[in-house]
């Protein structure tokens, strides 16, 4: 197998019948149950990891408490953000505990290197990023611009908009909708089959509904593209300067070609400045923006946290409450207090 060959190649001397090699090709074995993106992620680090300990001489599989602590401050020094820091260190447990190995993050040094990065990290200044929030005046600017367009392209991206604003899905979440997967309510409403999510994976599935707007820019999207007897094809597909859509499409769109439409998005809508922010990260919209928006829109109209974290499918509260802070701020007790006494 291709995959289990970058993991015994980082392994010095080891050998096809050695018992870590044969725990190594039984993670391989059942990688699916991960998803592709933690499975390229765990790659990357393991590739990036295996060049530090070559480059300073340090075991890689098994790995030290005192290594680790060590390439954890080398990823602060070059600059990378905490999150990325806490990434990398927990990808490297889980391959230590899948190959039957006792992870290095257990150790006291390793807790304790990681609150001095975190602390340090933070009274110098750094702040988690966040998207920049798509909003339901947003959605309504791109609405009276594209929907009565002649270009199969921003019929597209409205549509796009539209469902990902109407139902919060994440962006690899809306690029495998596929034609079948869109049925209409009695009232004529859409309803998506959206099968699973990053943190609901059931056999039942989840369903999403859209509101009559949304629905009528997707079906003018789905006529317009000749999509309503593809079955198979997936709902957002790429069209060609031409005007056309280029067949059936089975294959999603790739992640920045789905980003791009968040910034041809941006443009359109005339806001073309770029916000200043943490390590030069979420300077315009992106794939996240409609998520954050959803929910600051829901809170602004007093949905309670449970309903918001339903809908898009949140399983940490923390979460939610980082996206809506602002929106929250002026709902604290003290300010009501003062505010009566006012």
């Amino acid at each position: 197998m291709k995959d289990l060959s970058v993991f015994t190649d980082l392994i010095p001397g080891a050998a096809p019948d050695d018992d870590l090699t044969g725990r190594l090709a039984a993670f391989v074995r059942h990688r699916e149950a991960f998803s592709p993106n933690t499975w390229r992620q765990l790659l990357s680090v393991m590739r990036i990891c295996w060049r530090w300990s070559q480059e300073n001489r340090r075991s890689f599989l098994p790995m030290s408490p005192e290594d680790l602590q060590d390439y954890l401050f080398h990823l602060q020094a070059a600059g990378r953000a905490t999150s990325t820091v806490s990434v990398h260190a927990a990808l490297i447990a889980m391959l230590h505990r899948n190959a039957g190995l006792i992870p290095p993050t257990v150790s006291p040094d390793v807790v304790r290197a990681r609150k001095k990065i975190n602390r340090t990290a933070i009274m110098s200044g750094e702040r988690t990023g966040q998207a920049v929030p798509f909003c339901r005046p947003d959605l309504d600017r791109l609405d009276a611009l594209w929907q009565q367009s002649p270009r199969l392209q921003h019929l597209r991206d409205l549509a796009f908009v539209h469902v990902a604003y109407g139902t919060l899905l994440r962006m690899s979440e809306l690029s495998r909708l596929r034609v079948r997967d869109v049925t209409r309510a009695t009232d004529g409403r859409v309803i998506l089959d959206v099968g699973w999510t990053k943190t609901i994976l059931q056999s039942g599935g989840i369903v999403k509904a859209l509101s009559t707007r949304s629905s009528g820019r997707l079906l003018t999207w789905i006529r317009a593209a000749g999509l309503a007897d593809e079955p198979d094809a997936v709902l957002f597909c790429p069209v060609h300067r031409s005007n056309k859509v280029n067949g059936v499409t089975t294959v999603p769109m790739s992640a920045p070609s789905l980003e791009d439409i968040w910034r041809r998005a941006r443009r359109y809508a005339g806001q073309t400045s770029r916000q200043e922010t943490n390590k030069g990260r979420y300077a315009s919209w992106s794939g996240h923006s409609a998520r954050v928006g959803a929910a600051q829109d829901m809170a602004r109209k007093g949905v309670s946290i449970a309903q918001i974290m339903q809908e898009g499918t949140w399983t940490q509260t923390q979460t939610v409450m980082r996206y809506i802070r602002m929106v929250e701020a002026h709902k604290g007790a003290m300010v009501a207090l003062m505010e009566d006494d006012d």
